[in-house]
């Protein structure tokens, strides 16, 4: 550690780095010119970094250069209980593979604190209009997931350095704003700024608050969680300034769809986003954490606010002890991080975003920068007056409309962090009941806040009921309908959307809408404010003008349209700042928080996995005669088959789905052998710490088209692969077992935007265990590139012009890659078609740091830690 630049903080017994000393150290007033993100990049490095290095390490973020790594040590781990837990089963593995070496297993433990929410198990099997949902569906969750339970409360015990919020708490990302970042944190008497990796994508929600948190793989958190640097170049820094106010009637939700909108095409894919300027100052933490949350979906890694004044006033509204309060103030203003201090800051680009010219948006049918501005439902067709016809003589009949909504979910971190949204949708549900309306009986409604603080505040504001009433009572504190675990459907509804093949949709306050992803049947998702779900749900079909059409009539026969149940901003302020309360917050976070004695039980230090669980199963990556191809079929990169041939904006969720398990899918199959009730069959999402079930979820999606599953010239929709030579059209699974019993080293070749959407790590994991050696695609989201390396597989890119159609690929061909893997590398693709002709095609090595190089040469991040971990217990010894 760097003593040099330790100083005492003012007016407090603590130290800190003085960064701005180092950097204005070596090039005068440089300070003042970095933006936050270098800021804090810069204290890190000072604290932490070899004062060796330190000189070069800092010129990089002073001449914003990219020519050299840098590490990066986050504070702390932030895990829901999907990523989490498989992360956990890693290293529970892990134990047993260094036992089996010889070496300690007790010895492996995170090193930087992992903190473990159990918010995306739960199901919404009993919509808001069952009073008795909340407790039905915690229920089922623990019925359902004990094998996941039981593993999650051992690791708690075996592992030093990991706590646990079990389930039925709220969601990881609402957590960690309300309670769990202290902005500033402090260890061994030094102060610093809090920085955390997490698990899941929407971890820059956090970011709201001035603090560097980003989402990665579940491969990348174990390796922080493992003490090792996160390696990387100085990322693109994007300033964007916000000017101007919102509009009445317009809420944080309308902006932020509209701001990813404009951010996806501003190209600030991987960058780090920071917003700053009058439009700025003027959001509430509550509107910023709903422009951060979604981060992911403009493509950026982090999306930062400055500390102000909102900063401290959130804090002490969230509860926090007015001693950490002080700090984070004291701390920000004497180090630098003020956004006072950051006047002077300047970005290698800047955008400029007016507030005022927002107008009520939704975004969809199938992504979430796809913004519809609710006044042009009708010209997009969404709102198409013949259809709409059709769906009342429909309703007139009694049958459900074509475009009905059959999910309506107030749901996610996105919107129920912010009470003035949550609060918005309840007046809206209030004003609506005293008119008289109603929801449709087709529309499963729900509301799941992501902290339980939003239940205290709906009550004190009398605002509860109004919601129940019609239909949107709390299910849950998790995460349930924007993660894919919407329920199941009423059957008489389902069978009627298949026997007479409806087009129905979701609506949500959530965050993704990829196609297939909210439910099976729902076959397209809009994203919307809280109050516009309550509004879609009175109407029960997205063929409907929101804003104009008839949403029915009051008790005297008046017509009641949108704008006449629409709550003023005034009254949104007014209920909000009456009723949200600092006490609610300590109620809520106390108990949950509060320090648990030891009880002196221990456990084994090795899991005894339970034999027939579908759930939690040793992972194969050390077992040489076991499932997959990963010690069996050593990487050759040579006479690769592809395994699909894909177009653009392919997600995590195309490659590993999430939502509910079809009995006729290969795991709905799987687990019914393994003697699994259909009714309990769980998610995808929630079987992936058993690798026999998630490897049969890879490419599951029903709405993924791979090219190469060509039936009479014409592409079909499905989890379909070719197997070759024969040109056989299979179920995806059934290629996968094909080329694994033949030893077959498989590609993947791909358009732009490879794996954008969640951080999943068995995207990745499901990839690498079927074969996959390289995928080589025209650009890839960054989580889903690291996991890619972590799992051993080699990501290649296109050079701009070159594609999958420019090369006329059609899945017959072999491949190999030739070229040494350093690096940003140029290397060749050899192509090898059919006719014996063979093709030159460079492409560029996505390995960007040399840290990612040793790792994909190790195999992985498991491998290349427990490589290290035997090297140096075999040195000590």
């Amino acid at each position: 550690m760097n003593h040099l630049h330790r100083q005492s903080l003012p007016a407090t017994r603590l130290d800190y780095y003085d960064a701005r000393a180092a950097v204005d150290a070596l090039r005068p007033g440089a300070w003042a010119a970095l933006p936050y993100t270098a800021r804090v990049h810069a204290e890190n490095l000072v604290r932490r970094a070899d004062p060796a290095h330190l000189p070069d390490y800092l010129a990089q973020l002073i001449e914003r250069r990219r020519d050299m790594d840098f590490p990066w040590y986050p504070v702390r781990v932030v895990c829901h209980d999907i990523l989490g837990q498989t992360a956990l089963v890693d290293l529970a593995g892990l134990r047993d593979a260094i036992a089996t070496q010889g070496g300690d297993p007790a010895a492996v433990n995170p090193v930087v604190p992992v903190q473990l929410i159990v918010d995306h198990s739960l199901a919404v099997e009993c919509g808001g209009f069952d009073p008795d949902a909340f407790r039905k569906n915690r229920e089922i969750e623990d019925r359902r997931n004990e094998d996941r339970f039981h593993f999650i409360e051992w690791t708690k015990k075996a592992f030093d350095n990991v706590d646990v919020i079990p389930a039925g708490n709220g969601i990881m990302h609402q957590i960690n704003l309300e309670k769990m970042s202290p902005v500033v944190y402090v260890q061994d008497g030094v102060a610093f700024p809090d920085t955390c990796v997490g698990t899941d994508s929407h971890t820059p929600h956090v970011d709201a608050l001035g603090v560097i948190a980003v989402g990665v793989g579940g491969l990348e958190a174990e390796n922080v969680m493992l003490g090792r640097a996160s390696w990387m170049r100085l990322p693109d820094i994007v300033g964007v300034e916000l000017t101007g106010r919102r509009q009445p009637g317009i809420t944080a939700t309308d902006i932020v769809l509209a701001l990813t909108e404009f951010l996806r095409k501003e190209k600030v894919v991987g960058a780090y986003v920071e917003f700053f300027g009058e439009g700025a100052e003027s959001l509430s933490i509550g509107d910023r954490a709903t422009i951060s949350n979604m981060c992911p979906e403009y493509g950026a890694t982090a999306a930062l606010f400055y500390i102000d004044r909102q900063t401290i006033d959130y804090l002490r509204l969230t509860g926090r002890d007015e001693a950490q309060v002080a700090l984070v103030e004291t701390y920000a203003k004497a180090a630098g991080f003020w956004a006072d201090d950051l006047k002077t800051a300047q970005y290698e680009r800047v955008l400029h975003f007016d507030l005022s010219t927002v107008v009520r948006n939704m975004a969809g049918p199938s992504n979430p920068h796809r913004r519809l501005p609710v006044s042009a439902l009708a010209e997009r067709g969404v709102a198409d007056e013949a259809k709409l016809l059709a769906g009342k003589a429909d309703e007139s009949r009694g049958l459900m409309p074509d475009g009905a909504v059959i999910i309506a979910a107030i749901t996610s971190c996105t919107n129920t962090s912010n009470p003035r949204n949550v609060i918005a949708a309840a007046l809206l549900a209030r004003n609506a009941n005293a008119r008289g309306l109603s929801r449709k009986p087709w529309v499963k409604s729900s509301l799941a806040p992501g902290s339980k603080a939003v239940e205290l505040y709906l009550k004190e504001a009398k605002l509860l009921g109004e919601l129940e009433r019609l239909g949107f009572g709390i299910v849950a504190f998790a995460c349930t309908t924007c993660n894919g675990m919407s329920g199941a459907l009423d059957p008489e509804i389902q069978q009627q959307i298949i026997d007479r093949d409806l087009y129905a949709t979701a609506v949500l306050s959530g965050n993704r809408n990829f196609d297939g992803r909210i439910h099976p049947y729902a076959k397209q998702a809009f994203l919307a404010s809280p109050p516009l779900v309550v509004a879609y749900a009175i109407a029960g079909t997205i063929r409907f003008d929101i804003e104009h059409d008839v949403l029915g009539l009051d008790p005297q026969g008046n017509e009641v349209r949108l704008r006449d149940i629409w709550p003023s901003d005034e009254e949104i302020d007014a209920i909000v700042a009456a009723s949200v309360k600092p006490a609610q917050f300590r109620e809520v976070y106390e108990p949950m928080f509060a320090i648990r004695a030891d009880s002196g039980e221990r456990v084994a230090p090795q899991y005894d996995w339970r034999a027939m669980s579908t759930y939690i199963r040793c992972p194969p990556y050390w077992d040489t005669e076991g499932v997959g191809a990963l010690a069996a079929n050593p990487r050759t990169l040579t006479g690769m088959r592809p395994l699909a041939l894909l177009p653009d904006n392919i997600t995590t969720d195309h490659l590993s789905p999430s939502n509910a398990i079809l009995p006729d899918s290969a795991a709905g199959e799987y687990l019914s052998k393994m003697g699994l009730p259909e009714e309990d069959f769980n998610s995808y999402a929630t079987h992936r710490g058993d690798h026999l079930t998630a490897m049969r979820a890879t490419f599951a999606n029903p709405q993924l088209v791979n090219e190469m599953a060509v039936v009479d010239g014409v592409v079909k929709k499905g989890s379909l692969a070719r197997v070759e030579p024969e040109g056989k059209i299979v179920r995806m699974w059934e290629a996968i077992e094909t080329y694994l019993n033949r030893r077959q080293p498989l590609i993947v070749i791909a358009g732009a935007d490879y794996g954008q959407g969640s951080s999943r790590d068995w995207a990745a994991k499901g990839v690498r265990l079927a074969g996959v050696e390289t995928v080589v695609a025209e650009g890839f989201e960054r989580i889903h590139r690291t996991n890619l390396i972590g799992m051993g597989v080699l990501p290649l890119e296109f050079l701009p012009g070159t594609s999958r159609l420019t090369l006329y690929l059609d899945g017959t061909e072999t491949y190999d890659v030739v070229g040494e893997r350093t690096p940003r590398a140029a290397l060749n693709l050899l192509v090898h078609r059919r006719n014996g002709e063979t093709v030159q095609v460079p492409v560029l090595c996505r390995l960007d740091t040399a840290e990612e190089a040793s790792v994909y040469e190790a195999g992985g991040v498991l491998q290349r830690f427990a490589q290290d971990f035997l090297a140096a217990s075999a040195q000590a010894a």
